[in-house]
């Protein structure tokens, strides 16, 4: 190659590159929607749509600036376009639409009428028993043997069984007893005033004033053994107090169960009330009461139900732990109630629970669950014998609405309805 050849090409080429590197540019300038010759890759990704009544080959002209007034009818700059999706349907409106109403619990009175027919039909012999015998002709030693061993079998323990043989023996040669509507009369009469109609079963759940004038929840807080059916019965509790017309937030301080807070929370929502509980399993159950009461005291609630774990009697370290989340409670709030749950077929082994737990939480009133279908009725009179309070709930089967206030006199006449 020659001298010539190679100025050529060393003039030539450089020109060319500058040439076609210049038509480039006027090119990218002069392309619609790129101001300024400049374009990021998010805008020219945007995708292009004819505006309304432009054909895809218009001429027209886009209108540059910010609030320029072609705006409307002219191509949207790309950095300006919005990809708006199909609608879709409003899934909160169809989320309402679904939504299960709430429960509306049954009306607290007259549910002891069921406990009524449910006594009735367990055959208890605290009342079928002791009515064959007593409208007996001729009552000898062995006929009065008979009804304190049954009176015994009922749990209504020896002290009232041996009060009830001799009020009955002492009508029996005052009045005799060979009319059985006066020996159900002298029966009624006797086993009512074993249960004491005296005794003030109401529940303490009316809000107070703390010291700066604030109004303070009713707590209460409920205890028991494992397998009583506790959790259960604060649900069915709230639902009791809902149907009263009271507000309430949920304790789930039982953190040891994993099922727990979970099955509380379930009873809760049914009727639209609030479950506090603990973010992980074992946290401080104390710590979770303490929390429910002053959620309840800010929402101005009526009333805190705290569930607490299920724990043996004999075991220390639990009672002790039972007695700590009293002492946390009292610092947010006076303790309404404190109701330990016994299951009514356990007998004179509910006794010893009793004790326990009256001695370390304070009981204030007892729930007689699983009462229905049992003979062990004996056992109201023998538990507030033994802890000087009364029962104040009983459970009547297991719907959600079979928790009563317990009603001394219906009780009565369910054990003597033949």
């Amino acid at each position: 190659m020659n001298s010539e050849t190679l100025t050529l090409l060393a003039v030539g080429l450089p020109t060319l590159v500058a040439v076609v590197t210049a038509a480039a540019l006027l090119v990218r300038r002069g392309r619609p929607g790129s101001p300024g010759g400049s374009e990021s890759s998010e805008t020219s990704e945007a995708p292009t749509r004819p505006e309304s009544g432009q054909g895809a080959g218009a001429g027209q002209q886009p209108t540059a600036g910010p609030g320029a007034a072609g705006d409307v009818t002219g191509p949207v700059p790309a950095e300006r376009t919005v990809d708006v999706a199909t609608p879709e349907p409003d899934v909160a409106v169809e989320e309402l639409s679904r939504v299960v109403p709430l429960d509306v619990p049954a009306p607290v009175q007259g549910r002891m009428a069921r406990l009524r027919d449910r006594l009735a039909r367990s055959g208890s012999p605290l009342g079928a028993r002791l009515l064959t015998v007593l409208s007996r002709d001729h009552l000898g030693e062995d006929d009065w043997d008979e009804l304190e061993e049954t009176l015994l079998l009922a749990d209504i323990g020896a002290g009232p069984a041996a009060e009830l043989i001799d009020a009955l023996r002492t009508q029996a040669r005052v009045h005799g007893l060979s009319d059985p509507a006066q020996v159900r009369s002298l029966l009624r009469a006797q086993l009512l005033a074993l249960v004491d109609p005296a005794l003030d079963r109401s529940l303490a759940t009316v809000p107070t004033l703390a010291e700066d004038g604030t109004q303070v929840p009713a707590v209460v807080l409920v205890v028991g053994v494992n397998g009583t059916g506790k959790t259960t019965t604060v649900g069915k509790l709230a639902r009791v107090l809902v149907a009263e017309g009271r507000t309430v937030v949920l304790g789930a301080a039982d953190t040891f169960r994993a099922a727990a807070a979970d099955q509380l929370q379930t009873w809760g929502s049914r009727v639209g009330v609030p479950t506090v509980r603990a973010d992980r399993d074992g946290a401080d159950p104390a710590a979770v009461a303490f929390d429910a009461v002053r959620a309840g005291t800010q929402d101005g609630v009526d009333v805190v139900l705290v569930d607490t774990a299920g724990r043996l009697q004999n075991k220390a370290g639990l009672m002790d732990e039972l007695g700590k989340i009293t002492r946390v409670l009292t610092r947010q709030a006076p303790l309404s109630e404190v109701l330990l749950v016994l299951d009514a077929t356990t007998g004179q082994n509910g006794l010893n629970q009793a004790r326990v737990f009256g001695e370390v939480a304070g009981v204030t009133g007892i729930v007689l669950t699983k009462l229905d279908g049992t003979a062990k009725g004996g056992i109201v009179v023998a538990v507030q014998r033994q802890l000087g309070v009364p029962v104040k709930l009983v459970g009547l089967g297991e719907g959600p609405d079979d928790l009563a206030p317990f009603d001394p006199e219906a009780f009565v006449d369910g054990l003597l309805r033949e």
